[in-house]
């Protein structure tokens, strides 16, 4: 009975077999489209009581989403649980998902523009959607409108199902599912590790399940709070939630065109950064700080060395900015300076820029801020954070495995461990960064080489690749944060691009292993005839 599982005991005895299939990766992304329809079912909602006529395709994707979910998950079950499945299944989940995600945007003809043929403007909405649930922010849509346009060209609803992308993207679907789908028990560990961001994945309960369900919970709290925070800062509502569903994913998303900057308010900014910060932290510290240990963020070496991070980068754009003397006062590059440092430090990708060429316009800067903003997208936040980049962490164990090569040639016949601070750090854990971060690297390579053959002019693609890559948003020059994806990059290029984001945001290895077994995957779909 391996491919056949036998349901309905009838009264003579005998039990009417019912057909499902052994198949994790198609039972995890059936979940995964399931539990994405009810946002969509809301932002319909939000489409028919507000500006809009896109609520029938609203409610067309919600349907395709929960019927095709359903007939996935009910007609499948779990299958082989090797790590490589695991990987492969998260990772096809969050393909699937992002692809489809394309259509709200394609049924309300958002990307559709004079003379551009269909094919480009699927592709824009694929790129939208993967840029959303990745939690990039970088967009291709240059219809957004401005605070208070009384007639937007894009609706209500689906506006809000773009930021809503980001916040499922931010803890992640996978997680989401892995919290209503209880028989896993100590075997979601797995899924959460090739979802989580970071070299390890943290427990804070003995059951995974109970895991997940803590940080959705904390989760869903840190946007409820984001959003009032942002109605106390002077943003309405409907604004406010719109904001906090990007901000706690780290995602960047807004809806008009200068981003925050729309709002010229210093305390809007000042909260939005607060934030940031907070969702670039590991969310695992957040819960310990908030259930048992006050001192946590004190003893916890990435933390520190995170908050380091962005107060020198900080510092370093103040007098950059104030020593080159376009940006008036040196209030106006201190403001500039710290909000685009935690912006991209975080991952963010939220512009605080009130038009091109102004003081938050990272692309108007120099080229000598740009290179600690590039570095910055480079390093990105902590591990366990909706935050992307390579992590605080890594970069902290790359250097101590630089210092312990040092030593070792000093003293060759020395055994020098990989230390941060006082802990030592596994050789497992050492190999697994090491090999990372080539990867990392070798990705940035390729992807500059690649984007650049297809058209990308050279600083905006390094920026682009980084950044997509690092799951940031905003690029250099024509892709900076007061422009689009689309005025710099040609169609193919940002395709590539797409496929950096999801790269990124899985962290490399789940998109890797997606393709390591593809016969086995077959091999095991297919139906073996039933035995009693």
């Amino acid at each position: 009975m391996r491919e056949w599982q036998l349901q309905a005991r009838r009264p003579d005895g005998f039990q009417k077999p019912t057909r499902r299939l052994r198949s994790t990766v198609a039972h995890i992304s059936g979940l995964a489209l399931l539990v994405v329809a009810p946002g969509l079912m809301v932002c319909a909602g939000v489409e028919a009581f507000g500006r809009g006529d896109d609520t029938i395709p609203l409610l067309i994707c919600a349907g395709l989403f929960g019927g095709l979910g359903a007939l996935m998950w009910s007609g499948t079950r779990l299958g082989d649980l090797a790590p490589r499945t695991v990987f492969a299944a998260v990772a096809w989940s969050w393909l699937l998902v992002s692809v489809m995600g394309a259509l709200p945007y394609v049924l309300a003809r958002t990307f559709a523009q004079p003379g551009q043929g269909r094919w480009i403007e699927l592709a824009d909405a694929v790129f939208e959607s993967v840029s959303g649930y990745t939690c990039t922010g970088s967009t291709v849509l240059t219809t957004l409108g401005d605070l208070g346009d009384p007639d937007p060209e894009v609706g209500d609803g689906v506006l809000f199902y773009r930021q809503l992308t980001q916040w499922y993207g931010g803890m992640g679907f996978v997680q989401l599912v892995i919290t209503v789908l209880p028989t896993l028990g100590g075997r979601a560990i797995g899924f959460i590790g090739a979802e989580a961001t970071g070299p390890n994945t943290e427990r804070l309960s003995p059951r995974a399940t109970d895991t997940a369900r803590i940080l959705w919970k904390l989760y869903v709290g840190a946007t409820v709070v984001i959003t009032l925070g942002y109605v106390v800062a002077g943003m309405r509502p409907y604004d406010a939630l719109a904001h906090a569903l990007t901000t706690s994913a780290t995602g960047g998303f807004s809806m008009y065109n200068d981003s925050l900057g729309e709002f010229d308010s210093l305390p809007i900014e000042l909260w939005a950064m607060a934030a940031m910060a907070f969702g670039g932290s590991n969310w695992a510290l957040h819960w310990v700080f908030l259930t048992r240990d006050r001192s946590v963020y004190g003893r916890d070496h990435e933390f520190r060395a995170y908050i380091g991070v962005l107060i020198v980068a900080s510092t370093a754009l103040t007098f950059m900015l104030w020593a080159d003397g376009g940006y008036g006062t040196g209030s106006t590059a201190l403001r500039a300076a710290t909000f685009n440092a935690i912006s991209l430090g975080s991952s963010t990708g939220f512009g605080n820029a009130q038009g091109p060429g102004t003081a938050g316009d990272i692309a108007a800067w120099a080229a000598s801020p740009l290179l600690v903003i590039l570095l910055l997208m480079f390093v990105g936040g902590m591990s366990g954070s909706t935050a992307g980049g390579s992590k605080v962490i890594r970069s902290r164990i790359l250097l101590a495995i630089s210092h312990r090569t040092l030593a070792e040639v000093r003293q060759p016949r020395a055994i020098v461990p990989v230390k941060l601070g006082r802990d030592i750090v596994s050789e497992t854990v050492v190999g697994r960064v090491a090999t990372f971060m080539m990867a990392y690297l070798a990705l940035i390579v390729g992807g500059l080489l690649v984007v650049t053959l297809l058209g990308g002019e050279i600083e905006a693609s390094l920026a682009g690749v980084v950044g997509s890559l690092g799951n940031m948003g905003p690029a250099f020059g024509e892709a900076g944060p007061t422009s689009t994806f689309q005025a710099a990059f040609p169609t193919p290029a940002r395709l590539v691009l797409a496929f950096l984001m999801l790269a990124g945001r899985l962290e490399l290895f789940a998109v890797l292993l997606m393709f390591a077994a593809p016969r086995r995957s077959v091999r095991a779909l297919r139906p073996h005839k039933h035995t009693f």
